[in-house]
């Protein structure tokens, strides 16, 4: 189990009151697997409604701190974090803070296209059952009809919604794990590397969709395509070996980076 320092009190500090003005906000974030630090001290204020692109080499934390930010570090063993995250000025690891309700809050697409083995339907409809956001019929059918829609979906399989959902072609998986995501009502949604399994085709349609979707939901990409990241993101941020290099607007980190580090990465001699 996780333990992390710095619950919120009573009374709101400067910090948290200056937190409330992004979606997240990290301050000294490093994560632990047993006596191996692994994370280093991460500060970084995430954007509500912007995608930021997390980029880096292989291994060097990002999929780590995106993982912090719905606890999904809970689930391994022996992992220990310090610091404190907090979503809109609350601190996730408070002791009144439900991880059902923050995971709710902030939906994970992961990097291989996961459909339950259950119908396309079903799969959109399954979070929503578990969460009591519908009841009757007609109600999961809207949330399963509006999901698949903002997801850009539906009019590929309207007419199949209880068809297996891996009867679908790979990037039309990733946009139903994405329209999943979406059923909960989340407010932000985390992506570690949603395209890597697909093809082009299919990676200009998710892309489009990260585009459509940043008017509503606060995103949050790991991604080591830069050219990716230079699409879809206003906001990039750089790791290496744990730390975070830098973090700014996407046009500057790729064409006036502060760090050496981020310039290299960028031109293929870093990772």
């Amino acid at each position: 189990m996780n333990r992390i320092s710095g619950p919120l009190g009573a009374q709101a500090t400067d910090v948290e009151m200056n937190a409330m003005r992004y979606k997240f906000v990290s301050e000294q974030v490093s994560v632990f697997y047993g006596e191996k630090k692994v994370l280093f001290d991460v500060d970084l204020k995430i954007r509500a409604n912007a995608v930021t692109a997390l980029i880096g080499p292989s291994g060097c934390g990002k999929s780590t701190f995106l993982r912090t930010l719905n606890r999904l570090n809970d689930t391994v063993d022996n992992c220990r974090i310090s610091g404190r995250i907090l979503l809109d000025g609350k601190d996730i690891h408070s002791p009144d803070l439900d991880v059902v309700e923050l995971r709710a809050r902030v939906g994970m697409v992961f990097q291989k296209p996961n459909p339950f083995p259950k119908s396309i339907y079903e799969n959109v409809a399954y979070g929503p059952r578990i969460h009591g956001l519908a009841r009757s019929r007609s109600e999961f059918d809207a949330i399963v009809e509006t999901s698949l829609i903002k997801a850009g979906l539906f009019n590929e399989v309207k007419d199949r919604l209880h068809e297996p959902g891996t009867s679908l072609s790979g990037g039309q998986q990733q946009r139903l794990c994405i329209a999943r995501a979406i059923a909960v009502r989340p407010e932000v949604i985390l992506m570690d590397e949603p395209c890597s399994a697909l093809d082009p085709i299919a990676t200009a349609r998710v892309e489009e969709l990260i585009f459509d979707l940043k008017e509503n939901y606060t995103i949050i990409m790991v991604t080591h395509s830069m050219q990716q990241a230079a699409r879809v993101s206003e906001r990039t941020a750089m790791f290496d070996q744990g730390h975070m290099v830098e973090e700014n607007d996407t046009d500057v980190i790729f064409t006036n980076p502060a760090d050496n580090r981020t310039q290299d990465y960028i031109m293929g001699r870093l990772g």
